[in-house]
């Protein structure tokens, strides 16, 4: 059974292609345009063992929150694409991971409950030309799109850039774990039937 995607959003405002192989070795090819998602994305990707393709570009000369925002919906619905019925997979998983001095926790339901939890210690201020909010704007498409639950809480740290990071690789693992088959599961993990 392949758990693969490819998704293409084209808007008066960005134009995206992503690929995704949630059963994957990690391999990643960024470009975005916004190199600072480029990154974390890259991250999240390996951490998570998953193939990753995006090609997006948009109206980041206004700023780069629609190019963002879009993205984190193209995944979503990238991930929904690829997992189809939903069929044996663990639907839960969470991480935490340290990143020096910061520690990032990620826990996620894959329920069709959209819902995101975004307790962070830093959430203004910029990392070189990226405005820090849009990391919230991520997530919150992110799990409207895929139909996840998920809840992001940093204990503590101090360096937004190791922050970030260490929700990105956390929010990875959690998503490998989440999806992950599991041959005791027959159908679903609900006793509605249906997830």
């Amino acid at each position: 059974m392949e758990r693969k995607a490819k998704i293409e959003r084209k808007t008066s405002e960005t134009d995206i292609t992503l690929e995704l192989d949630i059963d994957g070795l990690g391999q990643y090819n960024m470009d975005t345009s916004v190199p600072f998602l480029d990154h974390m994305l890259s991250l999240m990707t390996k951490h998570g063992f998953f193939d990753l393709k995006i090609r997006a570009r948009g109206d980041t000369d206004v700023d780069l929150h629609h190019t963002v925002e879009d993205i984190g919906i193209c995944l979503g619905e990238g991930f929904k694409q690829a997992l189809g019925k939903k069929d044996r997979i663990a639907r839960y998983g969470d991480a935490s991971v340290p990143m020096v001095e910061a520690m990032a926790s990620v826990v996620m339901d894959i329920s069709d409950r959209p819902f995101l939890v975004y307790n962070t210690r830093v959430q203004k201020g910029k990392i070189g030309e990226f405005d820090i909010e849009l990391i919230w704007e991520f997530f919150r498409a992110f799990s409207s799109s895929a139909g996840i639950t998920l809840h992001i809480n940093v204990s503590y740290g101090k360096n937004a850039h190791h922050i970030i990071e260490a929700i990105f690789k956390a929010f990875g693992r959690a998503l490998n774990k989440a999806t992950a088959i599991d041959e005791r599961i027959k159908g679903v993990l609900s006793t509605k039937g249906k997830l």
